[in-house]
C-alpha cells in the first residue's frame, strides 16, 4: 500500500527545493523528513532524489512520482474545498481559458451545462493563446480549457483531449455582397473577397485545402485570430467567412448574414482539455457528459498527450491515443 503520509512529505521537499527548506516551512525535523522519504523510497523500490553540489534534485523517477503527487494532492485540496464550499453554501469555482480562435457561440453552447448544476457554480473565463492557456491548466490555475484542436503534441505537460463536439463548416456573406455572387458554388468563390481565421486556428488549413482541391482562388482580404471580429467584418460585406453550422441560425440571425455554402468534407471539432482523464470537478463532468449526449462527442475520441520525461508511465487506456500532433 502507498504510504499517504510518506508522499506529502516527498512532495513538500521537492516542492521546496529541499530538506532544509521544507523543513523550515512545516516545523518538522530534517531527520524527519530525510526517514519519511526513505521509508517511501524502500516501499516504492525506487529512487526519488540524487545528490547535486550541496541540493537535491529529482530523478526521472522521481519527476514521475511528483506529477503523480501534484495531480493526488489538487484533487485532495480540491475535495476539500468542494465540501467546504458546499457546506458554507458558497459557489463553487469554476475556471476555464477559452482560446481566443474558439467562436463565443460555440463556448457558451459548450459551459452552459456548468450553469444549470444543483451547486452554485461561478465561472471565472480567461481568453488567450492555447499554449498560454495550457500552461496555467498544468499549474492548476485553470480546472478547463476549451479549444478547436487537441493538446498540441510539443507541449511538455501531461493531459487529455475530450472531443465535444465536431460541426461542419458553412461560408457566409452579407447580403449585399451575396447578391454580386453567381450562384454556382463554389465557383462563385474564385476571386471573391474572404476572410479566413488566424493561423492558429485548426480549421484553416483544410479549408484551404478544400479551396485547392476545388482549384478555387479567392482574394484573401483579412486574417482573424479573433473569431468574433472576423464575423463584424463579414456584417459589413467585407468578405466570406465560415462558421460552424452548429451556430448557422444564430450568425445569420445576428450578424445579418446569408449562407453561401457548404464546402464538402470540412469540419470542426471543439475539445475540452483537462489534466485528468476523468475530472472530479462537477461542471467539467456536466460539460463532457451533456456534450457527449448532446452533440456526439465521444470518449473514443480521446486523446493524451504524454511529456518526453513520462514515457515509462502505463499504456494508454482503451478510447486514448499516445501523444499526438494530429489536428482536426
Amino acid at each position: 500500500m502507498l504510504n499517504y503520509k510518506q508522499l506529502h512529505h516527498f512532495w513538500n521537499v521537492a516542492r521546496a527545493g529541499g530538506i532544509v527548506r521544507a523543513s523550515e516551512r512545516s516545523g518538522l525535523a530534517p531527520q524527519t523528513l530525510s526517514g519519511q522519504i526513505a521509508a517511501l523510497e524502500a516501499n516504492m523500490g525506487v529512487t526519488l532524489f540524487r545528490r547535486q553540489g550541496r541540493r537535491l534534485a529529482l530523478t526521472e523517477t522521481g519527476q514521475l512520482v511528483l506529477s503523480y503527487a501534484e495531480e493526488i494532492f489538487r484533487i485532495g485540496s480540491e475535495l476539500e474545498g468542494a465540501l467546504t464550499n458546499r457546506a458554507a453554501g458558497r459557489a463553487i469555482p469554476f475556471r476555464v481559458g477559452v482560446a481566443d480562435v474558439v467562436p463565443k457561440s460555440i463556448a457558451w453552447l459548450l459551459l452552459a451545462p456548468s450553469m444549470q448544476l444543483h451547486e452554485p457554480m461561478r465561472l471565472v473565463c480567461r481568453e488567450d493563446k492555447l499554449e498560454r492557456l495550457l500552461g496555467e491548466l498544468a499549474i492548476h490555475k485553470l480546472d478547463l480549457v476549451l479549444a478547436d484542436s487537441p493538446m498540441p503534441a510539443h507541449m511538455d505537460v501531461r493531459g487529455f483531449s475530450h472531443k465535444l463536439v465536431e460541426s461542419p463548416v458553412s461560408l457566409f456573406a452579407a447580403p449585399k455582397l451575396l447578391d454580386t455572387l453567381s450562384p454556382d458554388f463554389p465557383a462563385c468563390l474564385n476571386q471573391a473577397p474572404l476572410l479566413l481565421p488566424g493561423p492558429d486556428a485548426a480549421i484553416r488549413r483544410p479549408l484551404l485545402h478544400w479551396l485547392e482541391e476545388c482549384r478555387i482562388s479567392p482574394r484573401v482580404v483579412g486574417e482573424f485570430d479573433d473569431s468574433a471580429l472576423m464575423k463584424s467584418f463579414g456584417e459589413a460585406g467585407v468578405g466570406i467567412f465560415p462558421a460552424p453550422e452548429l451556430i448557422a441560425d444564430q450568425v445569420c440571425r445576428q450578424y445579418g448574414v446569408r449562407r453561401v455554402g457548404q464546402p464538402t468534407s470540412v469540419s470542426e471539432a471543439f475539445y475540452a482539455i483537462s489534466v485528468e482523464k476523468r475530472s472530479t470537478h462537477p461542471a467539467t463532468l456536466a460539460i463532457s457528459r451533456i456534450g457527449q449526449a448532446r452533440y456526439g462527442g465521444s470518449d473514443e475520441d480521446d486523446r493524451v498527450n504524454v511529456p518526453s520525461g513520462h514515457k515509462g508511465r502505463n499504456k494508454p487506456e482503451r478510447g486514448e491515443r499516445e501523444k499526438t500532433g494530429e489536428k482536426n
